[in-house]
Order: structure tokens, then sequence, then C-alpha cells
């Protein structure tokens, strides 16, 4: 599979991704744990189909440590015992956050101030953040059809 576009050899888009890449090194940085970071990338590049995306998260989870067991549950997250409570809270912030077409509202109050309780406003700011971060990266990705796995783990940083 090619992608239709090549970001980086358009000179306006090259300049614009340098941008769009320093905030997500910049995320990376925010008080929110890294694992839960990767799990709620991973969760709404599912969601969106990303597979750039799936890719590159899965890959930096790994390469940090997480275990292939938790990295195959993320899409049934609700189901599997091997996430913290505040995993579970950061992914259903996530979905609902993500899936804006399908419930309409966004997310629920219920949702909010259960991810509330694990995370303080700080934390809970990063949690929009990257949840919109990839939301709009997904998006770039799937229109022009990025492919999927070349990535190396740290190639972006």
């Amino acid at each position: 599979m090619n992608a239709r576009l090549n970001y980086f050899a358009n000179p306006g888009a090259g300049r614009a991704l340098k941008h769009f890449m320093a905030f997500g090194r910049e995320m990376k940085a925010l008080p929110l744990p890294a694992v839960t970071q990767e799990l709620v990338a991973l969760r709404v590049s599912q969601i969106n189909g990303c597979a750039a995306c799936l890719d590159m998260h899965t890959k930096e989870a790994a390469a940090a440590g997480e275990s292939a067991v938790r990295l195959h549950l993320v899409a049934a997250w609700r189901e599997a015992t091997v996430f913290t409570d505040a995993e579970r809270a950061a992914l259903a912030l996530a979905e609902q956050g993500t899936r804006t077409a399908d419930a309409g509202t966004g997310v629920d109050d219920d949702t909010w101030a259960y991810a509330a309780t694990f995370y303080d406003e700080e934390q809970l700011t990063a949690l929009v953040m990257l949840v919109s971060f990839m939301n709009a990266v997904n998006r770039l990705n799937i229109i022009t059809q990025q492919p999927a796995g070349d990535y190396q783990p740290g190639q972006f940083h």
C-alpha cells in the first residue's frame, strides 16, 4: 500500500507537521502516566481504524515494557481483568471522546466524574488533549492511507 501523500515531501505540510510532531512530543511530558497515554492512543486508533497509529503505539508500548496480553486486550478492556480502574476510566473517556458522532453528546457526566476520581485537573487536561490529538493524527493518516508496519520505536522522538 502506498500513501496518497508524502507529507514530508511537501514543504508546507512538512512545516506544519513539524509543529504537530512537536506537540506530540510535548504530550509525552504531560503528567499522565506513559502507559495510560499508550493505551489511550491505541484505543482511539482502534476505534478510528488508523493502521499507522496502531503500528506506532503498539510498538512504543511494547518497547516501554507493556505486556502483549494487555496490548491485545485493549479492544476488549471492559471485559479484561488486566487494566486498573484508573486505566479503565481513561479508556472510557477516550472512547466517548472519540465516538462523538455515535454518542452525539461526547463524554457524559458519569464518565467524566469517574475519570476525575483518578486524575487531577492537569491530568484530565492531558487526557483530553491526547484524545483530541490522536483523533486528528488518525484522520491525517486515514485520509491519505498512510501504510503501517515499518515504524521503529522512537522514530519520531
